[in-house]
């Protein structure tokens, strides 16, 4: 019985250690780019960190600091959760609609995908660039079109009110690659299921919600996942977009406060490096940056909770 016993552990010991040899790439992979960063970042959070001299322990002033006494952090979450809620919402609803729309396109599919993908393809800061000039409250041939059908300008990147949906317009322009992920999920449903619902009489609005919404749903929380995360990492486009409309050139010796205009394009990524990397402070800056880990950690928790609860509804 003994004899039987030490061959089963043998055999569980190694079937461990075979199980172990091909998971150690990602072992490794996760130990070294995430599991020890994180475990970094709570470290230096608790730190006075120059990133010249050695750290020294310095309690919670970091985190007071951070959520009392920088006046940035609480308009930089703002814009952070309404670019999470609006953007991330608009998007997915977009780039589902233009999905849909060429996938009832009888001819020049190929044309229509093209010329709706491109834009996903131009550079974050050529984009910004462009949408900057475009959308100019002086010169821009956006307000010249606005102003001459008889309605009002906005003046976009350079008011506080326009700017983030002036940014959200910049996003929903380049939603080339949800378009895809969203015609592929599409084609994939069954016609079998179109049919029967169509031989039951359902309206267009009945297909889409009893036979389109749940074949695809695992696709729209991916996109709406993905889309949370992305825009927790938003940096480039707000700030070139602060940027060009303040007409700030910037070149060597010069420091650029982000946020332009009033705020309103500062966002929790641009904090990191705004403390990080401008103002030395790397204690602050891992405060900010465990906060936007958590409020990700967070939604993702919370959707990935709603598909489940959606799924055991409709079993």
């Amino acid at each position: 019985m003994s004899s039987h016993t030490h061959v089963l552990r043998a055999k569980r010991r190694r079937s461990a250690l075979t199980t172990a040899a091909f998971m150690s790439p990602w072992l490794i992979g996760f130990a070294v780019f995430f599991a020890y960063p994180l475990i970094s970042t709570v470290y230096f959070s608790f730190m006075h960190y120059d990133g010249f001299r050695p750290p020294t322990f310095s309690g919670l002033k970091n985190w007071s600091y951070v959520f009392q006494h920088y006046p940035l952090f609480w308009p930089a979450l703002r814009n952070t959760l309404w670019l999470v809620v609006v953007m991330v919402s608009l998007r997915v609803l977009f780039g589902l609609g233009i999905g849909m729309l060429i996938t009832k396109i009888k001819t020049g599919v190929g044309v229509f995908r093209t010329l709706f993908y491109l834009p996903y393809l131009a550079p974050p800061v050529a984009a910004t660039m462009a949408f900057a000039f475009l959308l100019n409250p002086g010169t821009g041939p956006a307000n010249s079109i606005l102003e001459s059908i008889g309605l009002p300008a906005p003046g976009w990147f350079n008011d506080p009110s326009w700017s983030k949906p002036a940014l959200t317009m910049l996003a929903l322009w380049g939603v080339g690659d949800l378009m895809v992920i969203f015609m592929a999920a599409l084609l994939d449903v069954p016609k079998e299921q179109y049919e029967a619902a169509e031989l039951d009489g359902a309206s267009p609005w009945q297909r889409f919600r009893f036979v389109t919404l749940p074949n695809i749903s695992p696709i729209v929380l991916f996109a709406v996942v993905t889309g949370v995360i992305q825009t927790m990492q938003y940096y480039t486009q707000p700030l070139v977009a602060g940027k060009v409309a303040s007409g700030v050139i910037q070149g060597a010796g010069t420091q650029f406060e982000p946020g332009y205009p009033d705020k309103s394009t500062l966002t929790l990524p641009q904090l990191v490096y705004n403390l990080g990397f401008q103002r030395f402070d790397y204690g602050s800056a891992c405060v900010v940056a465990l906060v936007l880990f958590a409020l990700s950690m967070a939604f993702t928790a919370l959707l990935m909770r709603r598909k489940s609860g959606l799924m055991q509804a409709g079993d």
